[in-house]
């Protein structure tokens, strides 16, 4: 589980494909310091499980279906920044939400329009059908972000 706030910024220096599975490795400077082997980890809101956790860097394993549902196959995903977050602990403040970043469905940016005064954004997503009857909006999900 998560909370959904972003603990550091880290970037993708490689995706490997080893089979079916894809390797994913994951440069930072801090997230790994925290990080044991198996441990979970949410990156870009994804939650994967810790591998060849080394100083400066860790990796992922990507399973086909986390490959297609997810940003990381998208042509930009090698070299691109990506948020990192690691569990929340049981014993301590829950800040945030509390989110467990598995991956249900795919939705589609249909708008993103500034709100007046603000430097906050409504991002508008349309939902694939099945994963509508897991929210509280039929048709569309607005989403409030920070610039």
């Amino acid at each position: 589980m998560f909370t959904g706030i972003i603990e550091e910024v880290g970037r993708v220096s490689g995706i490997r494909q080893r089979g079916e599975v894809r390797r994913i490795t994951i440069a930072a400077d801090r997230t790994p310091k925290e990080l044991r082997t198996g441990d979970s980890v949410a990156v870009s809101g994804v939650c994967l499980t810790a591998l060849d956790v080394k100083p400066g860097s860790f990796a992922a394993d990507l399973a086909p279906e986390t490959w297609v549902r997810t940003s990381f196959s998208a042509p930009f995903a090698k070299a691109c920044w990506s948020n990192l977050e690691l569990p929340m602990k049981a014993d301590g403040r829950f800040g945030g939400h509390i989110v467990q970043g598995h991956v249900d469905g795919v939705g589609q940016l249909t708008a993103l329009d500034r709100i007046a005064d603000s430097e906050n954004w409504w991002l508008e997503i349309a939902l694939p059908a099945e994963v509508e009857k897991y929210t509280s909006s039929r048709d569309r999900f607005r989403l409030k972000a920070s610039a």
